[in-house]
Protein backbone atom coordinates (compact mmCIF):
# COMPACT_ATOMS: atom_id res chain seq x y z
CA UNK A 1 0.00 0.00 0.00
CA UNK A 2 2.86 2.34 0.80
CA UNK A 3 3.05 5.19 3.28
CA UNK A 4 4.02 5.46 6.92
CA UNK A 5 0.96 3.46 8.03
CA UNK A 6 1.85 0.35 6.01
CA UNK A 7 5.06 -0.90 7.62
CA UNK A 8 5.96 -1.33 11.27
CA UNK A 9 9.22 -2.68 12.66
CA UNK A 10 8.93 -2.75 16.47
CA UNK A 11 12.57 -3.87 16.67
CA UNK A 12 13.76 -0.66 14.99
CA UNK A 13 15.99 -2.49 12.50
CA UNK A 14 14.46 -1.36 9.20
CA UNK A 15 12.69 1.90 8.36
CA UNK A 16 11.54 0.76 4.89
CA UNK A 17 10.04 -2.72 4.38
CA UNK A 18 12.75 -5.38 4.60
CA UNK A 19 12.95 -9.16 4.78
CA UNK A 20 16.24 -10.86 5.60
CA UNK A 21 14.84 -14.37 5.90
CA UNK A 22 12.41 -14.82 2.99
CA UNK A 23 9.58 -16.38 5.01
CA UNK A 24 7.45 -13.22 4.94
CA UNK A 25 8.11 -12.68 1.25
CA UNK A 26 7.05 -16.23 0.46
CA UNK A 27 3.85 -15.94 2.46
CA UNK A 28 2.87 -12.51 1.14
CA UNK A 29 3.45 -13.52 -2.47
CA UNK A 30 1.07 -16.46 -2.10
CA UNK A 31 -1.64 -14.10 -0.86
CA UNK A 32 -1.25 -11.17 -3.26
CA UNK A 33 1.71 -11.79 -5.60
CA UNK A 34 2.23 -11.58 -9.34
CA UNK A 35 5.16 -13.05 -11.23
CA UNK A 36 7.57 -10.91 -13.25
CA UNK A 37 5.42 -11.29 -16.36
CA UNK A 38 2.28 -10.08 -14.64
CA UNK A 39 0.61 -13.45 -14.12
CA UNK A 40 -0.81 -14.21 -10.71
CA UNK A 41 1.13 -16.44 -8.33
CA UNK A 42 -0.98 -15.22 -5.41
CA UNK A 43 -4.66 -15.65 -4.68
CA UNK A 44 -5.62 -11.95 -4.79
CA UNK A 45 -3.01 -10.17 -6.95
CA UNK A 46 -4.88 -6.86 -7.06
CA UNK A 47 -4.96 -6.55 -3.28
CA UNK A 48 -2.64 -4.23 -1.36
CA UNK A 49 -0.55 -5.36 1.59
CA UNK A 50 0.89 -3.93 4.77
CA UNK A 51 3.17 -5.72 7.23
CA UNK A 52 4.58 -5.85 10.75
CA UNK A 53 8.11 -7.22 11.17
CA UNK A 54 7.16 -9.21 14.26
CA UNK A 55 10.47 -11.10 14.37
CA UNK A 56 13.88 -9.46 14.21
CA UNK A 57 16.62 -10.27 11.69
CA UNK A 58 17.85 -13.07 13.95
CA UNK A 59 14.40 -14.66 13.92
CA UNK A 60 13.47 -13.84 17.51
CA UNK A 61 10.77 -11.79 19.18
CA UNK A 62 9.37 -11.04 22.63
CA UNK A 63 5.84 -11.55 23.85
CA UNK A 64 5.50 -7.82 24.51
CA UNK A 65 6.54 -7.05 20.93
CA UNK A 66 4.01 -9.54 19.60
CA UNK A 67 1.22 -7.90 21.60
CA UNK A 68 2.40 -4.53 20.30
CA UNK A 69 2.36 -5.80 16.73
CA UNK A 70 -1.17 -7.20 16.90
CA UNK A 71 -2.41 -3.96 18.45
CA UNK A 72 -0.75 -1.87 15.71
CA UNK A 73 -2.84 -3.74 13.14
CA UNK A 74 -6.04 -2.29 14.65
CA UNK A 75 -4.97 1.30 13.95
CA UNK A 76 -1.76 1.53 11.87
CA UNK A 77 -1.58 5.34 11.74
CA UNK A 78 -2.60 5.88 15.36
CA UNK A 79 -5.56 8.04 14.34
CA UNK A 80 -8.96 6.57 15.20
CA UNK A 81 -10.69 8.96 12.78
CA UNK A 82 -9.10 7.26 9.75
CA UNK A 83 -9.88 3.81 8.40
CA UNK A 84 -6.54 2.27 7.52
CA UNK A 85 -6.78 -1.12 9.23
CA UNK A 86 -6.43 -4.20 7.00
CA UNK A 87 -9.36 -6.39 6.00
CA UNK A 88 -7.48 -9.66 6.55
CA UNK A 89 -4.50 -10.54 8.76
CA UNK A 90 -2.25 -13.51 7.98
CA UNK A 91 -0.38 -15.03 10.92
CA UNK A 92 2.12 -17.64 9.77
CA UNK A 93 3.79 -18.29 13.14
CA UNK A 94 3.33 -20.09 16.44
CA UNK A 95 4.46 -19.47 20.01
CA UNK A 96 3.55 -22.53 22.09
CA UNK A 97 4.71 -26.10 22.38
CA UNK A 98 2.83 -28.88 20.60
CA UNK A 99 -0.54 -29.93 22.06
CA UNK A 100 -0.58 -27.05 24.52
CA UNK A 101 -3.15 -24.27 24.87
CA UNK A 102 -1.58 -20.82 25.15
CA UNK A 103 -4.23 -18.07 25.16
CA UNK A 104 -1.88 -15.16 25.70
CA UNK A 105 -3.00 -13.49 22.45
CA UNK A 106 -6.67 -14.45 22.67
CA UNK A 107 -7.81 -10.94 23.61
CA UNK A 108 -6.14 -9.29 20.60
CA UNK A 109 -7.41 -11.97 18.25
CA UNK A 110 -10.96 -11.55 19.56
CA UNK A 111 -10.78 -7.77 19.19
CA UNK A 112 -9.51 -8.03 15.62
CA UNK A 113 -12.35 -10.34 14.66
CA UNK A 114 -14.92 -8.20 16.50
CA UNK A 115 -13.66 -5.27 14.43
CA UNK A 116 -14.51 -7.13 11.23
CA UNK A 117 -10.89 -8.05 10.49
CA UNK A 118 -10.43 -11.66 9.42
CA UNK A 119 -7.50 -13.48 11.01
CA UNK A 120 -6.03 -16.54 9.27
CA UNK A 121 -3.42 -18.72 11.02
CA UNK A 122 -1.08 -21.49 10.02
CA UNK A 123 -1.85 -24.73 11.86
CA UNK A 124 1.75 -25.82 12.47
CA UNK A 125 4.17 -28.38 11.10
CA UNK A 126 4.17 -31.05 13.84
CA UNK A 127 2.22 -33.78 12.03
CA UNK A 128 1.37 -36.44 11.12
CA UNK A 129 0.32 -37.55 14.59
CA UNK A 130 -2.95 -36.57 16.22
CA UNK A 131 -3.04 -34.00 19.04
CA UNK A 132 -0.32 -31.87 17.48
CA UNK A 133 -2.10 -28.51 17.46
CA UNK A 134 -0.20 -25.31 18.26
CA UNK A 135 -1.10 -21.89 19.63
CA UNK A 136 -2.44 -19.39 18.85
CA UNK A 137 -4.02 -21.26 15.91
CA UNK A 138 -5.69 -23.68 18.32
CA UNK A 139 -7.30 -20.90 20.37
CA UNK A 140 -11.12 -21.03 20.29
CA UNK A 141 -12.80 -19.44 17.30
CA UNK A 142 -9.69 -19.13 15.12
CA UNK A 143 -9.46 -19.86 11.37
CA UNK A 144 -6.60 -22.38 11.43
CA UNK A 145 -5.20 -23.72 8.15
CA UNK A 146 -3.38 -26.98 7.47
CA UNK A 147 -1.49 -28.01 4.35
CA UNK A 148 -2.27 -30.32 1.43
CA UNK A 149 0.02 -31.50 -1.37
CA UNK A 150 -0.59 -31.54 -5.11
CA UNK A 151 -2.54 -34.81 -4.74
CA UNK A 152 -4.95 -33.06 -2.35
CA UNK A 153 -3.75 -35.20 0.54
CA UNK A 154 -2.95 -33.64 3.90
CA UNK A 155 0.79 -33.06 4.10
CA UNK A 156 2.63 -35.38 6.47
CA UNK A 157 4.08 -32.39 8.33
CA UNK A 158 0.73 -30.64 8.82
CA UNK A 159 -0.46 -30.59 12.46
CA UNK A 160 -3.65 -32.44 13.38
CA UNK A 161 -6.27 -32.03 16.06
CA UNK A 162 -8.13 -32.12 18.22
CA UNK A 163 -7.43 -28.63 19.50
CA UNK A 164 -5.56 -28.55 22.79
CA UNK A 165 -7.69 -25.57 23.83
CA UNK A 166 -11.25 -26.80 23.39
CA UNK A 167 -10.99 -30.32 21.98
CA UNK A 168 -12.58 -29.15 18.74
CA UNK A 169 -11.77 -29.69 15.09
CA UNK A 170 -8.24 -28.65 14.12
CA UNK A 171 -7.36 -27.29 11.67
CA UNK A 172 -10.54 -25.70 10.42
CA UNK A 173 -9.46 -25.68 6.76
CA UNK A 174 -6.67 -26.96 4.54
CA UNK A 175 -5.03 -25.34 1.50
CA UNK A 176 -2.00 -25.91 -0.76
CA UNK A 177 1.15 -25.71 1.36
CA UNK A 178 3.54 -28.26 -0.09
CA UNK A 179 5.83 -27.63 -3.08
CA UNK A 180 4.15 -24.35 -4.04
CA UNK A 181 5.80 -21.59 -6.07
CA UNK A 182 6.46 -18.36 -4.19
CA UNK A 183 8.44 -15.18 -4.64
CA UNK A 184 11.88 -15.31 -3.02
CA UNK A 185 14.33 -12.69 -1.82
CA UNK A 186 15.55 -10.62 -4.77
CA UNK A 187 19.09 -9.33 -5.12
CA UNK A 188 19.70 -6.52 -7.58
CA UNK A 189 16.08 -6.48 -8.67
CA UNK A 190 16.22 -9.87 -10.38
CA UNK A 191 13.00 -11.93 -10.19
CA UNK A 192 13.70 -14.93 -7.98
CA UNK A 193 11.28 -17.69 -7.02
CA UNK A 194 11.35 -20.60 -4.61
CA UNK A 195 9.43 -23.81 -4.04
CA UNK A 196 8.29 -23.81 -0.43
CA UNK A 197 6.47 -26.10 1.98
CA UNK A 198 4.77 -25.56 5.34
CA UNK A 199 1.46 -24.52 6.81
CA UNK A 200 2.89 -21.00 6.82
CA UNK A 201 2.30 -21.10 3.08
CA UNK A 202 -1.10 -22.77 3.23
CA UNK A 203 -2.54 -19.97 5.36
CA UNK A 204 -1.92 -17.21 2.76
CA UNK A 205 -4.07 -19.10 0.27
CA UNK A 206 -7.00 -18.74 2.66
CA UNK A 207 -6.01 -15.13 3.40
CA UNK A 208 -6.16 -14.37 -0.32
CA UNK A 209 -9.43 -16.26 -0.69
CA UNK A 210 -10.95 -14.19 2.10
CA UNK A 211 -9.76 -11.00 0.39
CA UNK A 212 -11.43 -12.09 -2.86
CA UNK A 213 -14.71 -12.81 -1.09
CA UNK A 214 -14.64 -9.46 0.72
CA UNK A 215 -14.06 -7.68 -2.57
CA UNK A 216 -16.75 -9.63 -4.40
CA UNK A 217 -19.45 -9.29 -1.71
CA UNK A 218 -18.51 -6.25 0.43
CA UNK A 219 -21.84 -6.30 2.29
CA UNK A 220 -21.30 -9.79 3.69
CA UNK A 221 -20.30 -10.00 7.34
CA UNK A 222 -17.17 -11.76 8.51
CA UNK A 223 -19.07 -14.65 10.17
CA UNK A 224 -20.91 -15.29 6.90
CA UNK A 225 -17.68 -15.32 4.90
CA UNK A 226 -16.04 -17.69 7.37
CA UNK A 227 -19.09 -19.95 7.32
CA UNK A 228 -19.10 -19.99 3.52
CA UNK A 229 -15.43 -20.99 3.34
CA UNK A 230 -15.95 -23.83 5.80
CA UNK A 231 -19.28 -25.06 4.44
CA UNK A 232 -18.07 -25.14 0.82
CA UNK A 233 -14.72 -26.84 1.53
CA UNK A 234 -14.09 -30.05 -0.42
CA UNK A 235 -14.21 -33.11 1.88
CA UNK A 236 -11.01 -35.13 1.92
CA UNK A 237 -9.91 -38.62 2.82
CA UNK A 238 -6.97 -38.24 5.17
CA UNK A 239 -5.25 -41.00 7.13
CA UNK A 240 -8.61 -42.72 7.44
CA UNK A 241 -9.82 -40.03 9.85
CA UNK A 242 -11.34 -36.89 8.39
CA UNK A 243 -11.50 -35.33 11.85
CA UNK A 244 -7.71 -35.10 11.84
CA UNK A 245 -7.65 -32.71 8.88
CA UNK A 246 -10.65 -30.41 9.08
CA UNK A 247 -13.71 -29.92 6.89
CA UNK A 248 -11.65 -29.95 3.72
CA UNK A 249 -9.84 -28.04 1.02
CA UNK A 250 -10.92 -24.46 0.31
CA UNK A 251 -12.98 -23.87 -2.83
CA UNK A 252 -13.13 -20.11 -3.31
CA UNK A 253 -15.66 -20.14 -6.14
CA UNK A 254 -17.98 -22.42 -4.18
CA UNK A 255 -17.58 -20.16 -1.15
CA UNK A 256 -18.54 -17.14 -3.28
CA UNK A 257 -21.66 -18.92 -4.49
CA UNK A 258 -22.51 -19.88 -0.92
CA UNK A 259 -22.26 -16.25 0.18
CA UNK A 260 -24.53 -15.17 -2.66
CA UNK A 261 -27.01 -17.83 -1.60
CA UNK A 262 -27.14 -16.18 1.82
CA UNK A 263 -25.51 -18.98 3.79
CA UNK A 264 -26.05 -18.58 7.51
CA UNK A 265 -28.54 -16.42 9.32
CA UNK A 266 -26.26 -13.44 9.90
CA UNK A 267 -26.75 -11.93 6.45
CA UNK A 268 -29.50 -11.64 3.87
CA UNK A 269 -28.60 -10.50 0.34
CA UNK A 270 -30.15 -7.34 -0.98
CA UNK A 271 -33.03 -7.95 -3.43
Amino acid sequence: RGGANSWYDPHGEHAPPADRDGHGTHAMSLAVGRDSGGSAIGMAPDAQWIAVKMFNDAGFSRESVMHQSLQWVLDPDGDVSTDDAPDVVNLSWAVATVNFCNRVFQDELDVLRASGIAVVMSAGNSGPGVSTSISPANNPGQLSVGSVNDLSMVSAFSSRGPSACDGGLFPVLVAPGENVLAADLSFGGMPVYATVAGTSFAAPHVTGAMALLMSAVPTATLPVLESALKASAIPMETDGALSQAGPGLIDTLAAYRAVLAGIGSAWNPEP
